[in-house]
């Protein structure tokens, strides 16, 4: 009763021993993957509406400040959040924490008297 059960033994008749094998999947597609996988976790993107934003807004991002983010968006993730609110500086950035998307963007005058809807979190960077 303790022995492994193969296909090949619950199915004598239907399927030869030798037909059932299994492939593994080669060093170099397994790195692939995973490398890509990586990239596309760690890589923050912004919508056509958040490049808009930016763009009327007069905001640039520095490469450190877009680390910032992506470090702010993987705290939001661990804590369950699914659209954040990431202040930093005099900016402000709506992010859907699952597609790692930046929504839009507001620079200091923008955030003035405005009410940020439809966020279940929000992360300060300093």
């Amino acid at each position: 009763m303790n022995e492994p059960i193969s296909v090949g033994r619950l199915y004598p008749s239907r399927i030869p021993p030798n037909a059932v094998t299994r492939s593994k999947p080669t060093a170099s597609n397994e790195s692939q993957v995973s490398f890509q996988q990586m990239l596309q976790d760690h890589v923050v993107k912004f919508s056509n509406h958040a490049v808009k934003r930016l763009e009327q807004r007069g905001i640039e991002l520095a490469p450190e400040q877009i680390a910032k983010i992506g470090s702010a968006i993987d705290n939001a993730a661990a804590k369950g959040s699914k659209d954040s609110l990431i202040l930093m500086k005099d900016m402000a950035l709506i992010v859907n924490v699952n597609n790692r998307t930046v929504v839009t963007a507001m620079d200091g005058k923008s955030m003035k008297d405005n009410v940020f809807t439809q966020i279940d979190s929000a992360v300060i960077i300093s």
